[in-house]
């Protein structure tokens, strides 16, 4: 069944317009509210949230809905997501909300839930949750006797800081590493620096200053030039970008080169796998993921698994299959050891872990296969179903059929905003981007018919 308002990562959408409105998300904290309540305790959910002016307006909204259905609310303010999975578990929650939009600009938001053992929700309680937002659910609600409260919880950052730096081994140290932190000006602004700090390296913070409306511009993990400009600036070993929510990573050598998720999934796991620590004989990420990641991992012995886009997709089947290395070629990487969802600062620590023990330039060690060539482009189209027109439908099968046993393509709409993104992969460049482009003008042709 089709969702109206849930999509690969949660709920997201432009601010103060539906499905993020004051209303949805009181509904949304009334109905997820009510299902996570089991038994006669006290329950009770951590809320958390980035830096974008709109989270006011949502939070409160939220508490409403929360306190409506008889549910304690503890607010933990800015906050990045895997912190907020984390304190789901550690403060024995019912369940976890984090407010954000992750890596999109300040003026669309989102509401992802989490399970009380950290997990972001199934389907199938996503679908559950949805059907209870156009109910009349008010009868359901808590009596006057039943209400909830809202309280601040204080010491989260530092809970949250303690927690990833015992993610390295107890006698490691920074020190001697001089690394840029570029927090997009997002949820993870104070944590990622003081950690970073406390581990011995030295630290030059940059987007750390949130006012509402700058998070993740022009900066952060989707903008990177800012910060590969001021590893060359500073001279520093290492760069590292978080995104707004800062459960993604990516990593800046020192000469200001891109080390994307796949890099960093090859480089862990080739670490972990030497040292005996890899689960599952391999790793899982998505359909985005390049084939040169795949290659290398054949090359390991060890397997690529593959699921459909979104870091829930990975967790459960990491989950199922008993793997501890998952992720994302855009940078949320899972270390289920640590983890039950990405983290940026776990795993850039990881990194750092590496780039430790070997002694050697990040640019040595991180590049650890030679990306295939891939061509991305998004097409922007609301409403309809342009994928299952014929006319799109012959160039998807002719740019296979172009592309061969060698190359891959995948074409799917975004879970996050009205695009279709249409991807090619292969040892031919020229072949790629030409498969790519003759999709994309079949759908813009579609677009402008209609």
């Amino acid at each position: 069944m089709a969702k109206r308002y849930f999509g690969t990562d949660g709920i997201r959408g432009r601010a103060n317009s539906f499905p993020m409105t004051a209303e949805v998300a009181m509904r949304v904290g009334m109905a997820a509210g009510m299902s996570f309540q089991r038994g006669d305790h006290r329950h009770r959910v951590v809320v958390g949230k980035d830096t974008r002016l709109s989270g006011y307006m949502l939070e409160n909204a939220m508490v409403a809905g929360f306190c409506a259905a008889g549910m304690d609310v503890f607010l933990l303010g800015p906050i990045p997501t895997p912190a907020v999975a984390m304190l789901a578990r550690s403060l024995r929650a019912d369940m976890g909300v984090m407010i954000s939009a992750s890596h999109n600009p300040y003026d669309d938001n989102g509401i992802k839930l989490f399970g009380p053992d950290g997990y972001k929700l199934s389907d199938e309680l996503e679908q559950r949750i949805e059907a209870m937002l156009d109910q009349e659910i008010d009868i359901n609600l808590a009596g006057p006797d039943g209400l909830g409260r809202a309280k601040r919880v204080d010491g989260v950052h530092d809970r949250y800081i303690e927690f990833a730096k015992r993610t390295l081994p107890r006698a490691m140290s920074l020190s001697g590493l001089r690394i840029v932190i570029d927090c997009a000006n997002g949820a993870g602004y104070k944590v990622a620096p003081a950690a970073l700090w406390e581990l011995g390296a030295e630290v030059i913070a940059i987007n750390v200053e949130p006012n509402g409306f700058n998070i993740n511009k022009e900066s952060g993990s989707t903008h990177p030039a800012g910060l590969q400009k001021k590893v060359h600036e500073v001279r520093a070993d290492i760069g590292i970008a978080l995104d707004g929510d800062a459960d993604r990573v990516t990593i800046v050598d020192e000469t200001g080169a891109i080390v994307d998720g796949d890099q960093i999934m090859a480089l862990i796991a080739e670490s972990w796998n030497e040292t005996g620590r890899l689960a599952g004989g391999g790793v899982v990420a998505t359909v985005m993921s390049n084939l040169g990641l795949e290659r290398y991992m054949n090359d390991q012995g060890l397997q690529l698994h593959r699921t459909k886009v979104g870091d829930r997709y990975v967790v459960e089947h990491m989950r199922a299959h008993g793997f501890n290395v998952g992720g994302e070629q855009s940078g949320h990487i899972v270390l289920s050891d640590f983890s039950t969802t990405g983290d940026g600062l776990v795993s850039a620590l990881q990194v750092l872990a590496c780039v430790k023990r070997a002694e050697k330039p990040v640019s040595e060690l991180c590049r650890k296969f030679e990306p295939v060539p891939q061509f991305l482009k998004n097409v922007r189209f609301s409403g309809g179903k342009p994928l299952e027109d014929k006319n799109v439908k012959q160039a998807i099968e002719d740019g296979r059929s172009r592309l061969g046993v060698g190359g891959r393509l995948v074409i799917r709409p975004s879970g996050t905003e009205p695009l279709i993104r249409v991807m090619a992969e292969g040892d031919d460049s020229v072949l790629v981007e030409s498969v790519v482009d003759d999709i994309v003008s079949v759908i813009s042709d579609l677009r402008t018919a209609a």
